[in-house]
């Protein structure tokens, strides 16, 4: 395998290897240079009209970026396969959108998917300011709204996305890019701003387990989903919150480059991807069990699966055992979702009150029984606090 710089010109050619004993034939500016075995086949065909096929590593932003090959093979500069050159100068891209509280790893996990696959990464935000991203992370887009190009993906992100939804312009934005790509995807709450788009209306969705009671409402005929780690629509993917963008990336690739490229960059990421993986956070049994709105609390463990878990939290307010318990049964009755009949739940505590117990139960929303208890008791090593112990499962 031969190689060369794509810059180079036909007279002054420098030949550039990666690797001992590598570079032979010099292919540039339609010109063949003959260097080592091979060549003189190579030439041979060039000499008969027959155009010669020029290979080069997909963008990796490294130096051989900018080398050409004369066969199919590795790179030696970063190991990726080569590409005819041909098919390089349609590599496809993708634009993330930026904005102001944008999650970190909603756009950054896919991006080293979609980079690891050969495709073209870069970025759009309203302005040429930094945007500030969660944790402080400030990143310049590459992009303003005013001046981005068309790409193939348009990936939306999640984080704070309060701000976005009522950005007029960066709607507008989405809407437009959203006709001109193949295919759009969003990160975790980024569906919010696809259901502001109207791109989720008459849709299956999902988004992050915290926002999928409120996905239904954001737009018209939602139907929000809850055990999924990505929804495929055919051009519009939603995924769930936070890592699960990293599989959306890669389902993508799947579809446009085939399963053993998806395979291959996971590989090379260490990422052990299960595109029939079920996995699903907000499939987990403590949807169910309350989010302690109202206490001062510290959880110490929280542990479980889809049908059963269990929970043990330190309290300091509520300053007693009932009401602990009574706050957590309204949290139980009036936010568990349900179907069918209400959340039951009966309390009890032991003489001298240093001990409050719950039991409940109910049919969710896809009318599966379930029966929890709970228990809270004094903290046998904090004084004045509370050990609060809740144990969910499938009746």
């Amino acid at each position: 395998m031969k190689q060369t710089r794509r810059d180079a010109t036909a007279e002054g050619l420098t030949r550039r290897s990666f690797m001992k004993g590598g570079a032979g034939a010099l292919v540039a500016a339609g010109c063949l240079h003959a260097a080592g075995r091979g060549a003189s086949a190579l030439g041979a065909r060039a000499a008969q009209g027959e155009a010669a096929k020029v290979y080069v590593c997909p963008p990796c932003g490294q130096d051989c970026d900018k080398l050409t090959f004369d066969a199919p093979g590795k790179c030696p500069g970063c190991g990726m396969a080569l590409v005819l050159k041909s098919e390089a100068d349609k590599v496809p891209t993708v634009a993330i959108l930026l904005f102001d509280h944008a999650e970190i790893i909603d756009f950054a996990g896919p991006w080293e998917v979609f980079g690891g696959a050969g495709y073209k990464v870069f970025t759009v935000a309203e302005k040429t300011e930094p945007v500030k991203c969660v944790y402080g992370q400030h990143v310049v887009a590459d992009y303003t709204f005013d001046e981005s190009p068309r790409a193939d993906v348009l990936l939306v992100p999640g984080g704070g996305v309060g701000d976005a939804v009522n950005n007029p312009k960066l709607v507008k934005w989405v809407q437009d890019n959203a006709q001109k790509s193949d295919h759009v995807m969003s990160v975790c709450t980024g569906a919010f701003i696809l259901a502001k788009a109207g791109l989720l209306d008459g849709l299956t969705a999902t988004t992050v387990r915290g926002g999928i009671d409120r996905l239904a409402g954001a737009g018209r005929n939602i139907r929000a989903v809850y055990d999924r780690r990505y929804v495929d629509n055919g051009k519009i993917i939603t995924t769930a919150g936070l890592s699960s963008g990293i599989d959306g990336a890669f389902h993508l690739v799947s579809k446009m480059m085939g399963l053993g490229t998806a395979q291959q960059v996971a590989l090379g990421i260490e990422y052990n991807w299960d595109p029939e993986a079920k996995f699903a956070r907000a499939a987990y049994a403590d949807r169910y069990l309350p989010d302690f709105q109202g206490f001062d609390a510290v959880m110490l463990s929280t542990e479980g699966d889809t049908g059963r878990w269990e929970l043990r939290a330190l309290v300091s307010k509520p300053a007693s055992v009932a009401e602990i318990i009574e706050q957590t049964r309204k949290q139980l009755v009036s936010g568990t979702p349900h179907a069918g009949s209400p959340v039951t739940a009966a309390t009890r505590a032991t003489k001298g009150g240093d001990r409050s117990e719950i039991e409940w139960k109910f049919r969710d929303d896809e009318g599966r029984g379930w029966r929890g208890t709970g228990v809270a008791e004094p903290s046998p090593d904090e004084k004045g606090k509370f050990v609060v112990t809740l144990k969910l499962a499938r009746a």
